[in-house]
């Protein structure tokens, strides 16, 4: 029987929001930012091959992308676990768990980018998806 508010597991999810959004306006800031500078014509970016030949702070765009890939299975993942009565501690460590090292993915993506750090986080946060996911397809099964 499940003893918390299946709601709860909905507030990973306006993290992972809030972090999207902060990284859309971080890309916004230094897109224009370098535009301006650099009096680059927004026609001259317009297709992603021009962008990528003159725009080259592309973090937190490239960190903005990857947040639709990995966190659409967590989305999912967290409506499964609400549709399934599966809101227990376990999942929602692990999805709190998610969002953290995505924040650490995004923090270190859209400021001095060492590459083997942002993996380290990477693969972490993908670890913890796939054992949120294996916890949710447990105790479906165990029911």
């Amino acid at each position: 029987m499940n003893d918390l508010d299946t709601r709860l597991i909905f507030m990973p999810a306006v993290a992972m929001v809030a972090l999207t959004f902060a990284v859309w306006w971080r890309m916004y800031f230094v897109r224009i930012g370098q535009m301006k500078r650099e009096r680059i014509h927004p026609q001259a970016v317009a297709t992603s091959a021009q962008s990528a030949a003159r725009l080259t702070d592309s973090g937190p765009a490239d960190n903005f992308r990857n947040l639709f890939e990995l966190p659409v299975l967590f989305y999912v993942a967290l409506v499964v676990a609400a549709l399934t009565q599966q809101v227990n501690a376990a999942t929602l460590g692990l999805a709190w768990a998610f969002v953290l090292l995505r924040v650490v993915h995004s923090a270190i993506h859209c400021t001095y980018n060492k590459v083997m750090h942002r993996f380290y986080a990477y693969v972490a946060g993908g670890m913890v998806l796939w054992l949120l996911w294996g916890a949710i397809a447990f105790g479906w099964w165990r029911a």
